[in-house]
């Protein structure tokens, strides 16, 4: 089995917790949970559209600082505290994976414990080609 490789980013952490932003094995990479934090200022914005896009964001660099690309992720699940996140999450869902015959499949729920202000948080997996 290949080595187990932690993959962090600037700016993005599990608030002090001893938690990579994801890990690699192979060619899998799977994420931690990702959530909307700006890089710039270290805070999470309470406006649930600038979290989502920021969330996205997020996990484009963590994919590419682990050798992947948001086209080789195959499974999301999203975490919502607020129903009306869905919307703003569909919106990014939507420039992230324009094409409807290659999307990663996606599960997406209600959790009302997620903490502080945070309103979306996602995990996903990506399997790398060829490696």
């Amino acid at each position: 089995m290949a080595a187990r490789r932690s993959i962090e980013v600037e700016g993005f952490a599990h608030g002090g917790q001893p938690i990579p932003a994801a890990s690699r094995v192979g060619n899998i990479i799977m994420t931690g949970g990702v959530y909307g934090l700006d890089p710039a200022s270290g805070k999470i914005p309470d406006d649930v559209g600038r979290q989502t896009e920021l969330m996205f964001a997020n996990l484009k660099r963590i994919m590419e600082a682990g050798g992947a690309s948001l086209d080789q992720i195959v499974k999301m699940t999203v975490y919502v505290k607020v129903p009306e996140a869905r919307g703003a999450v569909n919106t990014q869902w939507l420039a992230a994976f324009p094409d409807a015959a290659s999307r990663p499949a996606r599960h997406t729920f209600q959790n009302d414990h997620l903490p502080a202000n945070m309103l979306v948080q996602c995990d996903a997996m990506a399997v790398l080609d060829g490696v």
